[in-house]
């Protein structure tokens, strides 16, 4: 008897939902953050200014980030529950016409029509509202919305981006500090970068170069528009 060999797979697909969130909490903590920093900084205020600002930039960030996220992932998960209801009912109130439209879904994917509708009614007589989720809707586990996680991740991350050019900044040298919160940006950016394409399996130079360009580009105009006003804004 040929004995099938079942194994375990881990897609990183399955991160996307986290991965997303703390990729884009972190970097934008540590662009924004250094780049108020540099702004500051590049105006001539004195140390003590620099870090109210930044303390004051890393607290709204981080409330902004989760308030954001929250709401945004929230909306997905209203319009995924008010499928699902529609899709409940109509499978309470025609069943037949949802086999066959489930059966026309696999048809048009290549299944053969006859073959289409014996997947389709076996599979809703396991799970008929997870079948039409998943194959009609798109939605499944991984996609799925989840707002308090998706809110925690972007605000923990967002503070934690931010925490570098905080640190930096109260202990560098006043006279260098816009370069060193600059330089330790510049390194925690291409550091992110590669930490986020290690987990997300993108290609590691590439991923490292463009977040570092951007968060470079974010903080020279920050500075230049410190440095133009001469003052604290």
């Amino acid at each position: 008897m040929t004995r099938m060999k079942i194994h375990a797979e881990r897609h990183r697909v399955s991160r996307i939902g986290w991965l997303r969130a703390a990729v884009l909490g972190a970097n934008d903590g540590l662009v924004s953050t250094a780049s108020l920093v540099a702004g500051v900084a590049a105006a001539g205020a004195p140390r003590g200014a620099v870090l109210v600002a930044g303390v004051a930039g890393l607290v709204a960030g981080a409330m902004s980030m989760a308030a954001g996220e929250y709401i945004s992932v929230s909306s997905q998960s209203d319009t995924e529950k008010a499928d699902l209801m529609r899709e409940t009912a109509e499978l309470a109130t025609d069943r037949e016409a949802e086999v066959e439209e489930l059966a026309g879904i696999y048809a048009a994917r290549g299944v053969d029509p006859e073959l289409a509708r014996q997947v389709a009614l076996q599979l809703m007589d396991k799970d008929a509202l997870g079948a039409h989720a998943r194959d009609e809707l798109g939605i499944s586990e991984i996609t799925t919305a989840r707002p308090i996680q998706a809110a925690l991740t972007s605000a923990l991350t967002f503070a934690t981006g931010a925490a570098l050019p905080l640190l930096v900044a109260a202990v560098a040298p006043m006279a260098a500090l816009l370069a060193w919160v600059v330089g330790a940006a510049l390194i925690g950016l291409a550091v992110l970068g590669l930490l986020g394409a290690g987990a997300g399996g993108a290609p590691l130079a590439r991923s490292a170069v463009r977040v570092v360009f951007w968060g470079t580009l974010a903080m020279a105009v920050t500075a230049a528009v410190g440095r133009l006003f001469g003052a604290v804004v």
